[in-house]
């Protein structure tokens, strides 16, 4: 149940911190691109204000886009949030609110895309649709008894509380084989008599 719900809550999340950073990436590109939003970047006391600028929208843009897709999430939300802690620190740093200039916004989206980074996308995702699959099936594999060869000396581990002990294959009685000329062979009998 509680993988369950984190599925849910990672979709809804993903989801809405991926719309908000990519209006603002699409707003950054869209308002005159890197270059205007440099200038911008520059006036605010940003350093490496191009540089600063072209990563803010290409991050905003992409990773907003990866984190609704829930591609890729872990990177996504790295980079997500490095953006953001760039915005706290050198942009909103004076104040709290978002109508005094502060970092409140920077800060809950950070806070949000890190999580999701630590966390992961959730199983609703394309992640888990790519790799989660192999992850699972590795885990599965790991839990399992290792592998011990028929020559092995020492003590075996125990199996996992969830399977059954491995016994050993049971041993049928073996009849004796009729061997030529005793009891029970056909030429035997008839030698015999």
């Amino acid at each position: 149940m509680r993988r369950g719900l984190y599925d849910v809550a990672a979709l809804i999340a993903r989801i809405v911190v991926g719309v908000i950073f990519f209006a603002h990436g699409w707003q950054k590109a869209a308002g005159g691109g890197p270059g205007a939003a440099a200038a911008k970047f520059a006036a605010m006391g940003v350093p490496l204000p191009e540089a600063s600028a072209w990563y803010a929208v290409v991050v905003e843009l992409a990773g907003g886009i990866l984190l609704i897709l829930g591609l890729l999430t872990p990177l996504a939300g790295l980079l997500l949030a490095v953006d953001m802690l760039g915005a706290v620190l050198f942009v909103h740093r004076g104040a709290l609110f978002v109508g005094e200039g502060g970092f409140e916004l920077a800060g809950a989206l950070g806070s949000a895309a890190l999580l999701l980074a630590a966390g992961g996308a959730g199983r609703v995702s394309l992640d888990h649709l790519l790799f989660g699959r192999r992850k699972e099936r590795r885990r599965r594999d790991e839990a399992g008894l290792p592998y011990v060869p028929p020559l092995a000396t020492g003590p075996q581990p125990p199996a996992p509380a969830d399977r059954p002990a491995e016994q050993p294959p049971e041993q049928s009685p073996q009849r004796p084989s009729p061997q030529a000329g005793g009891p029970g062979h056909p030429r035997g009998d008839a030698a015999g008599r």
